[in-house]
């Protein structure tokens, strides 16, 4: 269904005018980094916090969920009618056996034996039904949180590579655990803890009043009043101190996974103390934070506990008073004390409900603000499916830059790669080359001038039917912490035993996966740990052959090898390029002699181009590159500076 029509179209436009206005206010600008920036510092107020859960709670139901939320609501109010029945038994209980003392009536009796049973029965039913509800929004509450999991899973996903490479995971993920956890908080707490007792304070009240307790009645609403604001104003004096702990939380659960995946780096500068004694630091600052926290919640504590008893107290006062005047029963006295009671244990819990209530708020701040932070390489509205039809790649007058920063950024580079051709970029350091890559890729999209690839404008086709063409073989290759074969796999999920094996063989992987204790089983490491680097640049290599893409695009993929493996791997690349269009990076420049064009980049400028002989006599940057490789190199009969 289209986005302006039926009822996912209205959501969704209400859900991206919550984000948006997050954004607005926040003041963020058109540069990428900025954005972000702002859209992070950006404090979200309850109130947008209350549209933003609204918004995905209805995106998020099917019609089964909210009748299943209905019927636990029901049950609630079931459950609430029951313990506001029982106290009016058991003042008729107590003030019949008021009179019943003495008389040994077997009526007296048997109506003292309904009374007994209706109240068990009763009290045995408010637990049963409550026992229900929580077992019916059991379903809502999992089936909203994995939802809501999915799609903030599915919105980082979505997220530019600018936004990763200048975030830490470890926090990210903390975000998105909080954030997902206090939706349920909220939903929990709203429709079963603050609801149900607000509406058993009216009804308590209004049940004092019918039975001449004004004077009670007032006492009980006022003290409840009293209580409520306390806690509002204590609880938001608070949320400094929670806001604190929780950054402080982020912090440490980020440098703990960031040490933790630099292991081996640790070990090589022997700085284990080191990483041992930032953590310490950072727990030292999480204690003092929670400590702070701690002594603000016993203040509300105390203070909560002082209007709770005070209100009692005045109240069993006048019960007191008025049962010895005659206005009351003993009855009635029981009565008013099994309400008080029964009123104040889910007020107690009050307080801690608001302030769950503001744990959820402060913690689902940090995720609408994640999920407020939009896609800058989106696809255009009504973007039409990439056809491919060889890959003929054409760069023109290409410009772009990282907000800012010189390094990687090109200036005005054309260049035309035919169906089956190979281009090579070479350069030094930060002329560029990877990022005509990512541009081609498009992670990014250009600032200026245009990509086609079979005279379509990259930028405006569906990214996921284009990038399925693509194969990239990256010089730091990152595998899954799973098994050797789930990573090969990887290149194309469902490929046969077959295919597996001959992108094995041509990665030359063979001799390693038979050495390996599983086999293709092998568990590999969180991000290839229990491989070398060139082993997990040939995973990268396999992956590579078996999605059998029709534009490959190789950056440094085989810097990482030994001599005599990327010989035989380089042999196998060419084949596997036979027929394919072919873009690499390098700086071996051996690897990429045979290319059919090399650009020379230099401060994001192509300053030479040709085939590798043509280069070399033109006796420029590309030879002296070359010459100083082969003087490096020289003990390599391969490369031959005459060739």
């Amino acid at each position: 269904m289209a986005e302006g029509g039926g009822r996912e179209g209205r959501i969704r436009k209400v859900e991206r005018r919550q984000y948006e206005r997050v954004a607005q206010s926040s003041g963020s600008t058109s540069a990428a980094h900025s954005s972000v920036v702002d859209v992070e510092s950006h404090e979200t107020s309850n109130w947008e916090t209350l549209c933003f859960v609204s918004v995905h709670l209805m995106r998020l139901s099917s019609a089964r969920m909210w009748i299943l939320a209905a019927g636990a609501v029901s049950l609630v109010l079931l459950a609430k009618a029951t313990s506001l029945v029982n106290p009016l038994i058991l003042r008729n209980l107590v003030d019949l056996l008021g009179l019943a003392v003495g008389d040994s009536q077997p009526q007296e009796m048997h109506a003292i034996a309904r009374l007994v049973v209706a109240y068990s029965a009763l009290r045995f039913s408010n637990v049963f039904l409550n026992e229900i509800r929580a077992y019916v929004w059991q379903f809502c509450s999992l089936s909203w949180t994995r939802k809501f999991s999915v799609s903030v899973f599915d919105h980082l996903h979505e997220l530019p590579l600018s936004y990763h490479l200048s975030r830490k995971t470890g926090v990210v993920l903390r975000v998105m655990d909080r954030g997902v956890a206090s939706l349920s908080t909220l939903l929990q707490v709203f429709v079963f803890t603050i609801g149900p007792t607000f509406l058993e304070l009216g009804a308590t009240c209004v049940i004092f009043w019918r039975l001449h307790s004004a004077t009670i009645a007032l006492v009980v609403f006022t003290s409840c009043v009293s209580y409520a604001l306390f806690s509002v104003l204590i609880t938001q004096w608070r949320v400094k101190f929670r806001r604190v702990l929780n950054d402080t939380d982020n912090e440490v659960s980020a440098l703990a996974t960031d040490s933790l995946i630099n292991f081996e780096t640790v070990k090589h500068f022997a700085n284990e103390r080191v990483e041992v004694k930032k953590y310490e630091h950072l727990l030292e600052k999480y204690q003092e934070a929670s400590i702070s926290s701690q002594a603000s919640l016993g203040a509300l504590n105390a203070g909560q506990a002082l209007i709770i008893n005070l209100s009692i107290c005045m109240s069993l006062l006048y019960a007191a008073k008025a049962t010895r005047d005659g206005q009351f029963t003993v009855g009635d006295f029981v009565m008013v004390n099994t309400y008080i009671l029964q009123l104040y244990q889910p007020l107690a819990w009050l307080g801690t409900a608001y302030r769950q209530i503001q744990t959820a708020f402060t913690d689902l701040e940090k995720m609408i603000q994640l999920l407020s932070i939009t896609n800058e390489v989106p696809d255009a509205p009504g973007a039409p499916e990439f056809v491919f039809k060889g890959g003929h790649i054409v760069f023109e007058d290409v410009s772009f830059d990282y907000g800012g920063a010189e390094t990687g950024s090109i200036s005005n580079v054309s260049f035309e790669v035919k169906p089956g051709k190979s281009l090579a970029l070479v350069g030094t350091t930060g002329s560029g080359k990877t990022t005509c890559l990512r541009l081609l890729f498009r992670f990014y999209d250009v600032k200026q001038g245009r990509i086609l690839v079979d005279g379509q404008d990259i930028s405006k086709v569906q990214q996921h039917s284009y990038r399925i063409h693509l194969g990239v073989v990256a010089q730091d290759t990152v595998l899954f912490h799973d098994s050797m074969r789930v990573n090969v796999e990887y290149g194309r999920i469902g490929a046969s035993e077959e295919e597996v094996a001959e992108a094995i063989r041509v990665a030359q992987l063979s001799d390693l996966v038979a050495n390996l204790p599983d086999g293709l089983e092998t568990q590999v490491g969180e991000r290839g740990v229990r491989l070398s680097g060139g082993e997990k640049q040939r995973v990268g290599i396999a992956r590579m052959v078996l999605k059998q893409p029709g534009i490959l695009m190789l950056d440094e993929a085989t810097s990482a090898l030994d001599t005599q493996t990327e010989r035989a791997i380089q042999s196998e690349l060419q084949k596997a390029a036979e027929g394919r269009t072919t873009v690499m990076v390098a700086h071996r420049l051996s690897t990429i002699k045979h290319a059919d064009e090399i650009l020379v980049l230099e401060k994001g400028r192509i300053v030479e181009r040709g085939t590798h002989a043509d280069l070399l006599e033109k006796n420029g940057l590309y030879c002296g590159l070359w010459d100083d490789q082969q003087k490096t190199f020289i003990q390599d009969p391969v490369e031959d500076v005459t060739e």
